[in-house]
């Protein structure tokens, strides 16, 4: 596999050694090409030494006459093009997304991006407010039209001294991003996933609700890992302030019973139903049709929701997988076992979000996902490396389960002990698929 890394002028350029390794990591051969930019941040040479290829900085590079011989063409941009698998871009500047949208070609890395016909995915890396320009926006958005791939920015401190969304997804995130692109994992393919995501709004007056904190971003995570495996994926979404991924079929819904119909709706077609929005547990009795005024303390009578994760179980059709979320402060693990077994479903992700930057609203996640004889634990990582290891252990489910038998030692025959057991028990026993 062949991956083409383009480095354009950020202080996360850096990063991009990182990525370069975690693809050699995984049997990537890996070209890089820089932008003049680029090239005031980290010398090209660092790059040549990891690759050990050349460093394609400028479309007046000489094409010697080795590689004319070798039948390429002596245009390098259509050579670097034609050769590349995946086309990632990492760090993306505001400034060569906007090239990319608008398809200027006034250097190597923009002129390359109109000649591939490979995939392309980009890691912008930016200021907050650069990166929440309307501009920004657009152009992000004509390319998601387009297909290119967006490996969304983390939240924290940035290089200016701002804190906010644009500081560059992991070198990791990044390489599994390239990975799926590359079809290393095509698992999913056939699949039809309903992922719900994101939290959900109770109106209590026309400009007040009850709901939570959840961003969307580990449901979205999870379509965008679903779709990149190969699966048809649904997306019944919250509101949240992120882009979906380019070809889910999504639909947007805003309180607890529009959730609720859009998944019956849409479950019967599903093959695997991933549960991980945010669904408000409560809604007032009485909506006021007037803003409500303040005077003093007031007294708001609920009533609980539908109950949408357990009418899903009830509705499923055989082979059907079920996967649900659970947030908890405290007793994480006894409250999801809990919730795993009056649901009814196949696994719970159990998320302990009492802890600071992990969870609701953050970029990172850990959890432990759940079945009825298994708990496996998941650290903290960033949420679309986790989707994968979520999309991981839901594919186990999928697999014919052994026969666990005994050979008697007195006779040849083997006597059927279980269905499944902990590898720790399995001594005298033979494993039989």
């Amino acid at each position: 596999m062949r991956v083409t890394v383009g480095v354009s002028g950020g202080i996360a350029a850096y990063k991009a050694a990182e990525l370069v390794r975690a693809l050699q990591r995984q049997d990537v051969e890996v070209h890089v090409v820089m932008t003049e930019s680029a090239c005031r941040f980290v010398q090209p040479l660092t790059f040549a030494a990891l690759t050990g290829h050349r460093v394609i900085t400028s479309l007046w590079n000489e094409i010697d006459a080795g590689s004319a011989a070798a039948g390429q063409s002596g245009i390098e941009h259509i050579d670097e093009a034609q050769w590349a698998d995946v086309l990632v871009v990492a760090p993306a500047t505001a400034n060569i997304l906007a090239k990319f949208a608008h398809g200027i070609a006034d250097d190597f890395l923009s002129t390359m991006y109109l000649a591939t016909n490979a995939p392309v995915l980009v890691a912008p890396a930016m200021n907050v407010n650069m990166w929440e320009h309307p501009a920004t926006r657009a152009n992000l958005e004509i390319l998601r039209q387009r297909g290119v791939r967006v490996v969304e920015p983390g939240a924290g401190d940035l290089a200016c001294g701002m804190v906010g969304a644009g500081r560059m997804a992991e070198p990791e995130t990044i390489a599994d991003a390239v990975l799926n692109a590359l079809g290393r994992r095509h698992d999913l393919a056939g699949e039809i996933v309903l992922v719900t995501a994101a939290g959900t709004r109770e109106a209590l007056d026309p400009v007040r609700f009850l709901g939570n904190r959840s961003s969307g971003k580990m449901g979205y995570a999870l379509a965008d890992a679903a779709e990149s495996r190969g699966a048809k994926v649904i997306l019944i979404s919250g509101p949240s302030a992120l882009h979906p991924p380019a070809h889910c079929e999504v639909a947007k819904v805003t309180t607890a019973d529009q959730m609720r119909e859009a998944v019956l709706e849409r479950m019967a077609e599903a093959t695997l139903v991933i549960k991980a929005a945010a669904v408000a547990d409560y809604r007032p009795v009485n909506f006021s049709g007037q803003k409500l005024k303040r005077s003093g303390p007031i007294t708001l009578e609920l009533a609980p929701t539908e109950d949408i994760l357990a009418e899903v179980v009830r509705r499923r059709r055989p082979g059907q997988l079920i996967v649900g979320f659970a947030a908890e402060t405290e007793n994480s693990m006894e409250n999801g076992r809990a919730k795993l077994l009056r649901k009814g479903v196949d696994a719970i992700v159990v998320n302990d979000v009492s802890a600071e930057g992990v969870g609701i609203d953050a970029d990172v996640n850990a959890a432990t996902f759940l079945t009825s004889t298994t708990a496996i634990e998941l650290p903290e990582m960033p949420k679309r490396k986790l989707a994968d290891r979520i999309l991981d252990e839901i594919l186990t489910l999928r697999r014919p389960r052994s026969l666990v038998v005994e050979l008697d030692e007195e006779t040849p025959q083997q006597k059927v002990l279980s269905e499944s057991v902990s590898p720790a028990s399995v001594q005298r026993q033979l494993i039989v698929e």
